[in-house]
């Protein structure tokens, strides 16, 4: 996988990738970077990349310009509305106006060999560069950021997550998401903490027990916190049974503690 990420400050991302598991996934060559300062692209001394938009209103605007000729070093050009876009290659407005960033959509975007990531700032990016260069407008979440880098590296520590080496794929099958439930509570020495103690279940090597306690556990903080979640698995038919048994359990109880 390739990021070419293209920002004003790409200083906040290159720090990104030289540390952890990112660092070692690109020594490793699983993972390739490439910075774009677009500031480069600017015309004048001062390297402006803004200016104000065209019929009023609060804010700058980042120039087309800059950004187009950043786009084109990359390798990304100009094409009409009809085009395909390059196979393996997605480029992604990061912003609040986008499509919503799930872990679906960063199973989809892991599959790619390369996603070119724009990072907006100030009132966001001329209209013209998304019709001209953008395949996808993504926001990661229902809020306004100030920096499209922090965005970026939010849409990057999604997928390159998911690639092959990356993570031991059993890391990944049991954690949030999997399967349309949150994770289950983990616990780690010592055994008491702060008057709390590990629950018992999972003390007693008895793998099935823990196996059931954890999917009800899995269920329980669901229902709790992300019951849209639950709803969307009933419906699709995404839960086997024994986890269909935990809903109505669950739903069952929760309605009766109501009533007392």
């Amino acid at each position: 996988m390739k990021y070419t990420v293209l920002a004003l400050f790409p200083e906040i991302v290159d720090a990104y990738f030289a540390a952890s598991i990112m660092a070692k996934a690109v020594s490793r060559g699983i993972i390739e970077y490439r910075p774009v300062n677009i500031r480069d692209f600017a015309p004048d001394k001062h390297h402006s990349c803004d200016d104000a938009p065209y019929g009023g209103g609060a804010g700058m605007l980042m120039l087309p310009e800059p950004l187009g000729l950043a786009l084109e070093s990359a390798g990304v050009y100009p094409r009409p509305a009809v085009e395909r876009p390059v196979p393996g290659r997605k480029v992604i407005y990061l912003s609040p106006s986008g499509r919503p960033f799930t872990q679906a959509l960063a199973r989809e975007l892991a599959g790619e060999t390369e996603l070119v990531l724009i990072c907006g700032r100030y009132e966001g990016i001329d209209q013209r560069v998304i019709d001209l260069y953008v395949d996808d407008e993504i926001s990661v979440g229902d809020y306004v950021l100030s920096s499209g880098e922090v965005a970026a590296l939010a849409l990057i520590d999604a997928t390159y997550r998911l690639l092959n080496e990356v993570i031991t794929p059993e890391s990944l099958e049991e954690e949030s998401f999997a399967g349309n439930l949150l994770e289950y509570p983990q616990y780690t020495r010592p055994e008491i903490y702060a008057t709390l103690k590990v629950p018992e279940v999972l003390l007693s090597g008895h793998h099935e027990n823990i196996r059931r306690w954890r999917r009800k556990k899995q269920v329980e903080k669901t229902l709790a916190v992300r019951p849209d979640l639950i709803d969307r698995g009933v419906t699709l038919g995404l839960f086997d049974r024994e986890t269909g048994r935990f809903i109505e359990e669950l739903r069952w109880k929760d309605e009766r503690d109501k009533g007392d």
